[in-house]
């Protein structure tokens, strides 16, 4: 059995194989070995077939040579994924003293083309960490943001370049203007988060601006499970919890009275309703009664495809009002 390469099949007229090239005829090609029997044989294209035996007729003799670096881009090209053909690469530029700087030019072409491929990404950190130098990743992610705001790769290689080279100064307005543009972008509510902790850290006033910046984005896109998160993790560094800060329970209430029933905001009361029965600060908003009426309204209406958890989690409260244990902290202490 047989099947097609991903290869583009498309290969220019000018295209001479390396079998053909005078230059070459000083390597022994060496083929792909898949086995006496291999259970799926890939089809792969003779401009494939030829690039790959010759590369590694090239690593069987450690080569590491300027046609030897072509070869590998050539490889790149057919097959982009290939860690061996990126690691043999920095081989190569490492041996020669490469212009570090060209590299990176070529780099910034691959990603371009290839932008949710781990080992272009990879290839790109450890050039730069090379130079140390980061004074280009900010625009160059910014680029690629520009074509995907949600690029994992493109956003973890961002936050690595902050944290290495300590680029934090203007990463909030960056941040703000994403949010400006896509308020849903959960990439840039983890970014504010990522760079907050970084920098100033979750103190009082932080989480008091954060929680009323956070609360006006919700106003304006209240199904935003993003800013709902990102509230939510405020408000583990809130001393006062989830249920005591004035702001945010007026908020939620003013929501709730106005007819909103978000599953969100009514996942958020019941967490409030939960943190007041269990520390007995009896708040008159905050019952028993109304959690069990919310988690119901949640299973049967608001948030059915979680029905079984909003059952348990009635079942949880009521039981944690009695001041019996939940069921699995009671199977943990024994």
């Amino acid at each position: 059995m047989s099947v097609s390469s991903d290869e583009d099949q498309s290969d220019s007229q000018e295209w001479v194989f390396y079998r053909d090239r005078p230059e070459w005829k000083d390597i022994e090609p060496i083929p792909q070995d898949d086995g006496e029997e291999p259970i799926v044989s890939i089809a792969y294209s003779p401009k494939f077939q030829d690039v790959f035996d010759y590369l590694r007729g090239a690593m069987k003799i450690s080569e590491k040579s300027e046609r030897v670096l072509q070869l590998t881009q050539d490889a790149i090209e057919l097959n982009a994924a290939n860690y061996t053909v990126w690691q043999y690469r920095r081989d190569i530029l490492k041996e020669m003293k490469a212009d570090l700087w060209q590299e990176l030019n070529y780099i910034n072409s691959v990603i371009e083309n290839y932008q949710k491929n781990y080992q272009v990404w990879y290839h790109r950190k450890v050039i730069v960490e090379w130079l140390k130098d980061g004074s280009s990743e900010l625009e160059f992610t910014e680029r690629v943001l520009e074509m995907d705001a949600k690029n994992y790769h493109a956003w973890q290689h961002r936050q690595w370049a902050i944290k290495t080279f300590k680029m934090f100064d203007s990463e909030l307005d960056y941040v703000d203007k994403l949010l400006q543009d896509d308020i849903r972008n959960n990439s840039a509510w983890n970014e504010r988060y990522f760079v907050i902790h970084q920098t100033t850290g979750f103190t009082e006033e932080v989480v008091k601006n954060e929680v009323e910046y956070t609360l006006e984005k919700i106003a304006i896109a209240k199904e935003n499970e993003s800013a709902w998160n990102y509230l939510r993790g405020l408000l583990l560094y809130d001393k006062n919890g989830l249920s005591k800060n004035v702001h945010v329970t007026d908020f939620c209430e003013k929501l709730y009275a106005s007819g909103n029933r978000s599953p969100f905001l009514l996942a958020l009361i019941v967490d409030m309703c939960d943190e007041q029965i269990v520390s007995g600060s009896g708040d008159a908003r905050y019952t028993l009664e109304r959690a069990k009426q919310l988690c119901s309204d949640l299973a049967t209406e608001y948030d059915t495809i979680r029905c079984k958890y909003w059952e348990y989690m009635a079942n949880t409260i009521e039981k944690k009002s009695k001041g019996e244990q939940p069921e699995e902290e009671a199977s943990a202490s024994t």
